[in-house]
């Protein structure tokens, strides 16, 4: 039987790149005769990303495209929740609606799953020998920091708990009860996938094109302490 893969996308304000980045999922073609869907969530964007994902819906019918939208910013979590409520694949990725995480590499994410080793696969900015832009030490030392606190609390030994790739057999992820609606979906999903018996957690290196705030990243320091508190309450605590 033929697999499927349901690439989840949560969008906020990302009128400038959105529409490439749709295109380029849906460009792409996946192994073993894998299909896949896309699903959208715009989390109340206050810029033209509504008109912009229309409009390419408009004018792309061959693809198979599923949108939905919230009326006021929930954050990228409840984007996320909404999203999965949806899938119908096997497999669940998340892509990022900029042009930080290349879907090209959908590819080799799957692998492990394909090959019956792994039941979720992240995809590793700081493994491997893909291209990686040099930006922000401090983001750097904080992502680092982040991950570091998340292996302690798991037991885990990740390298990029915070990356946007991670992709999920459908079956797990959504046995899990998600809370977090913001950018603490990481460190929640980590720390809870992390529970589940005899579950096999695998990492594969990425690219990574970062962007400068000027051209639209959102993540800042107040997204850093809230990672924390989730480690924390999720991974040490293991609240539910």
């Amino acid at each position: 039987m033929m697999k499927k893969l349901s690439v989840i996308m949560p969008a906020y304000n990302e009128e400038q790149t959105i529409a490439t980045v749709i295109d380029r999922v849906n460009r792409i073609d996946l192994p073993r005769g894998i299909s896949k869907e896309l699903i959208i969530v715009d989390d109340g964007s206050s810029d033209k990303t509504a008109r912009v994902i229309q409009g390419y819906i408009n004018a792309n019918r061959k693809y198979k495209i599923s949108y939905y939208s919230h009326e006021n910013n929930q954050g990228k979590g409840a984007a996320i929740h909404t999203a999965l409520k949806h899938v119908t694949g096997d497999y669940v990725i998340i892509q990022d609606a900029d042009l930080e995480y290349d879907p090209s590499e959908y590819s080799h994410l799957l692998g492990p799953l394909l090959d019956g080793f792994a039941d979720v696969v992240y995809g590793s900015r700081f493994r491997g020998n893909n291209p990686h832009r040099i930006l922000f030490f401090w983001h750097s030392i904080g992502n680092f920091f982040l991950t570091f606190l998340s292996n302690i609390c798991t037991n885990l030994n990740l390298s990029d708990m915070e990356t946007c790739y991670k992709i999920f057999r459908t079956d797990l992820i959504k046995s899990v009860d998600l809370k977090e609606r913001g950018f603490g979906f990481e460190p929640e999903v980590t720390a809870k996938i992390s529970r589940i018996k005899s579950v096999r957690i695998y990492e594969v290196g990425i690219s990574y094109y970062g962007r400068t705030y000027d051209e639209g990243k959102k993540v800042n320091w107040r997204d850093g302490f809230r990672a924390m508190y989730c480690i924390f309450k999720y991974g040490l605590l293991k609240i539910n």
